[in-house]
């Protein structure tokens, strides 16, 4: 039988809720504690969970618990060198869960838990987690016990004041997350950041991010130099406000939960990406209408951030890659800051298919401008609002993609401009058969 503690952060007190139990992960089923449910100032861990004292069911408690763990090849790796089976998500958890996303933690009855500390990344270590893959990743995680969601190559990391990067070990929690280069798909680093930069140059709310070498290069003319690269990603489901105590001698950070819209809506990971009927992008504007603590602004921030992901040429950005986040208390939520984006159609073996439909549409080639004016009546939107703000962000596409390319190249990356210059070529190759103004 397992039994798996479940708490959460709360103006930095991680208060215990409850508990996952049950034999295997067909059976397992969370549950509120009583103590917690009659403290007069619960707050449930997520909107598919709601406070109530009946336990959920094992396909309610999967579809929120297990998208708190990575996926595909890390999550492989990790479950392989602990005897694991990668389908158990209960043991990986109990594995994983001191750092996870967001405020949560789990902890099982017998587990080992190392101490929180920080511990200093040494430069090789740096080299070895851009340049060998997932496998360094791998074992990072494992040392650390964090559990981070997605299928790329991550950890979460500490940086000091002084540059000074550190592993979080046990419950120590990260203030970045750091991801490798991807060996299938060239220069995915600086493609990230690109996207990044546009869309905060074009006014949308994005997580802080910066590349960082792994290692000194005397040049960086040849291909192999901006390969061996980290992009570092500031976490907004942290923050220094606020902050009371020192580990390892150093501030440590609040956790401010937060949730994917497809743990919010109670969608398994393995739905993440939208089948035909899914209606996910109506069911995310009316999570904000009912529950955002300012539906109106968060409802025109997610319709920007929609576009922009055609924009760019995104046709991974599936439902799991927009989040909300709550405030330190857990009272209110908001949609949270853009992540995770790429450009993914400059990769020839990509997919076309876009992970959310828009329109009713699914095909990134075959998405217009009335393609957009037909998911503001699918969704119940204001056509006037919501179409002007697609024809601001369109009309400055172009030139804030050129200028974030240019900066970049500034400091030493020149393969942005090829990038920004393949993104223009397929969008306008997409939109050649028709027009879009």
């Amino acid at each position: 039988m397992k039994n798996l503690s479940v708490s959460i952060e709360i103006d930095g007190t991680q208060r215990e809720i409850g508990a996952i139990t049950g034999e295997t992960v067909y059976t397992a089923q969370f549950r509120y504690a009583d103590s917690y449910l009659r403290s007069g100032n619960a707050r449930p861990v997520s909107f598919s969970l709601p406070l109530t004292e009946e336990p959920f069911s094992p396909e309610q408690t999967r579809a929120f618990f297990e998208a708190l763990l990575p996926e595909g090849f890390l999550r492989r790796t990790v479950a392989e060198n602990n005897r694991t089976d990668a389908s158990d998500y209960l043991s990986l958890l109990e594995m994983l869960g001191a750092e996870c996303l967001g405020a949560v933690q789990i902890r099982g009855d017998h587990f080992y838990m190392p101490e929180p500390e920080y511990r200093p990344l040494d430069p090789d270590t740096m080299f070895k987690l851009a340049s060998e893959g997932a496998t360094t990743s791998a074992d990072l995680v494992v040392e650390a016990h964090l559990s981070l969601t997605g299928a790329s190559g991550k950890i979460g990391a500490y940086r000091g004041d002084d540059g000074q990067w550190y592993l979080p070990v046990g419950s120590a929690p990260s203030t970045h997350i750091l991801k490798q280069s991807h060996i299938r798909y060239d220069h995915i680093v600086q493609n990230e950041q690109l996207a990044l930069k546009t869309a905060a140059r074009l006014g949308i709310s994005t997580v802080n991010s910066e590349m960082i070498e792994a290692h000194d290069q005397p040049t960086r003319s040849l291909k192999t130099a901006t390969e061996v690269i980290l992009l570092a990603a500031e976490r907004y489901d942290r923050t220094m406000t606020g902050s009371r105590r020192t580990i390892s001698g150093l501030p440590c950070p609040l956790r401010l939960h937060q949730e994917d819209f497809g743990q919010a809506l109670g969608i398994a990971a393995a739905d993440k990406y939208e089948r035909a009927g899914g209606a996910y992008m109506k069911k995310m504007f009316d999570l904000l209408k009912k529950y955002s603590a300012s539906p109106i602004e968060d409802q025109l921030k997610l319709w920007d951030l929609i576009v922009f992901h055609w924009l760019i040429g995104n046709t991974d950005g599936h439902i799991k890659n927009f989040s909300l986040v709550y405030d330190r208390h857990l009272r209110s939520v908001r949609l949270a800051p853009a992540y995770d984006i790429v450009s993914t159609v400059v990769y020839d073996n990509h997919s076309s298919q876009m992970a959310l439909a828009i329109g009713g549409e699914m095909d990134w080639y075959s998405i217009r401008r009335e393609t957009f004016e037909q998911a503001t009546a699918e969704l119940g939107l204001n056509r006037s609002i919501f179409m002007k703000r697609f024809d601001q962000l369109h009309g400055r596409f172009e030139t804030e993609l050129r200028a974030a390319a240019e900066e970049m190249a500034g400091d030493g990356y020149d393969e942005a401009v090829d990038l920004a210059e393949t993104i223009l070529e397929k969008h306008r190759g997409a939109l050649s058969s028709g027009t879009i103004v």
